[in-house]
C-alpha cells in the first residue's frame, strides 16, 4: 500500500503517523507532503526518516493508493483534483467537502458503506465533535429513533491546532509571572476561562461549528434528527467532552442505554458515579474510544435521556477515524 499524508507537520498529520504505526497499517511506501514552510522537515516512521515534500500541482500522487489530507479546507479544494486524478483515494479531514452530495461523510462505526460510493474519489472525515456524538447516538438510535438532540460541547485547545496548544501553555506561564497573556489564536484569553465561541458566527446566531453538528449528523445517520448545539472552548489540552440530551420515539430506560453503550462498537461504558467513575479528558487523552457515562433519565421528558461523553478529538475526532475508513476499504476489498 502506497500512502501519503498531506499536512504532515500539523497536529493531525503527526497523529496520523502515530496511529498508522500503532495500528500496523499496511504501508509499502510513505510520502509526506506539506507547505513550502514545512518542506524539508524530517520525521521518523518505523525506524526510517522521511522528508516532507512541498505540495505542488504535479504528478507526485501517481501510484499512491490513499492520501490522508489534513491541511485546511483551502488546500483541500485547491489540490483535490491533483491528488485524485490518478485514482488516489483522498480522505479529507477539512470541512471543504463534507456537505457535498457526491462526497460521502463517514464514521466507520455508523455508516461505513457510504465510503464505497465516492464518485470524486474523496471521502470526507466529519467534524471532531460530530464524530464523537454520532458514535454514541448510534447506540441509542438502534433502540429507538432519536427525534432531537441538545448538546453542549467542551472543546480542548488542541482542537484549534498545535499553535493553540502552545498559546494555552504560554498564557499560564505568563499569568504566573504576572505578565499580560498573549491572545492570538482565540478571541479571548483561554487560561482560567471558557469561551462560548468555536468557529465563526452565522446569521442565525449559531456558530459554524454548531451548525456542522446539525448538518453532518443528519447526513451521517441518514436521519431527520434535529440537533441544537452550543460549542464552548475550555482550557483543556486534549480530548473534547459533550453533555448530550436526546429525545427518542419511545422511552429508553437507563438499563437499556447502558447495555447498548456497553455493546456498541467504538464505545467504552464508564458509568459508576457512586464510585466517582466517569469519563474525563485527563484520562481519555491518547485513547481511541468514545467514553460514555453519567447516563440518566431526563426529569422533564419521559422520552428523554441524558449522558456525558469524552473522546480524544485528535485521534477519534480526526486521524483515527480517517485511518479506520481506510482499514474498512481494505477489509472489504475496495482498496488494494
Amino acid at each position: 500500500m502506497k500512502v501519503a499524508i498531506v499536512g504532515a507537520s500539523g497536529a493531525v498529520g503527526q497523529e496520523f503517523l502515530r496511529v498508522l504505526d500503532q495500528r500496523n497499517f499496511p504501508i509499502d511506501e510513505l510520502t509526506l507532503f506539506g507547505s513550502s514552510r514545512s518542506a524539508g522537515r524530517t520525521y521518523d516512521f518505523k525506524g526510517k526518516s522521511y522528508t516532507v515534500k512541498e505540495l505542488k500541482h504535479n504528478d507526485d500522487f501517481k501510484g499512491i493508493d490513499i492520501a490522508f489530507v489534513s491541511a485546511g479546507g483551502g488546500t483541500s479544494i485547491e489540490f483535490a483534483e491533483t491528488i485524485t486524478k490518478y485514482g488516489t483515494v483522498m480522505i479529507d479531514n477539512s470541512s471543504a467537502f463534507r456537505m457535498e452530495n457526491d462526497v460521502p461523510l463517514v464514521v466507520p462505526e455508523v455508516n461505513p458503506e457510504d465510503a464505497l460510493n465516492r464518485p470524486r474519489g474523496i471521502i470526507a472525515n466529519p467534524n471532531c465533535t460530530t464524530i464523537q456524538m454520532v458514535v454514541a447516538l448510534n447506540a441509542i438510535e438502534k433502540l429507538s429513533h432519536i427525534k432531537r438532540v441538545h448538546v453542549s460541547t467542551y472543546q480542548a485547545a488542541s482542537g484549534a491546532g498545535a499553535t493553540a496548544m502552545a498559546e494555552l501553555v504560554k498564557q499560564y506561564e505568563q499569568i504566573m509571572k504576572g505578565e499580560k497573556p498573549t491572545v492570538e489564536k482565540f478571541a479571548y484569553q483561554l487560561a482560567y476561562n471558557l469561551i462560548p465561541h468555536v468557529d465563526v458566527f452565522t446569521d442565525n446566531g449559531y456558530t459554524k461549528e454548531e451548525m456542522k453538528m446539525y448538518n453532518e449528523t443528519r447526513k451521517i445517520m441518514h436521519s431527520d434528527i434535529e440537533v441544537s448545539a452550543t460549542c464552548v472552548r475550555v482550557p483543556v489540552m486534549r480530548a473534547h467532552s459533550e453533555s448530550t440530551w436526546v429525545e427518542t420515539e419511545r422511552p429508553i430506560s437507563v438499563e437499556e442505554a447502558r447495555e447498548a453503550f456497553a455493546n456498541a462498537e467504538g464505545v467504552v461504558l464508564q458509568d459508576e458515579p457512586a464510585k466517582k467513575d466517569y469519563p474525563m479528558p485527563l484520562f481519555v487523552a491518547d485513547h481511541d474510544p468514545v467514553y460514555v457515562g453519567r447516563i440518566r433519565k431526563d426529569l422533564s421528558n419521559p422520552n428523554g435521556l441524558t449522558f456525558w461523553t469524552v473522546s480524544d478529538q485528535i485521534r477519534k475526532g480526526a486521524a483515527l477515524n480517517a485511518v479506520q475508513i481506510a482499514e474498512y476499504l481494505i477489509r472489504v476489498g475496495n482498496l488494494k
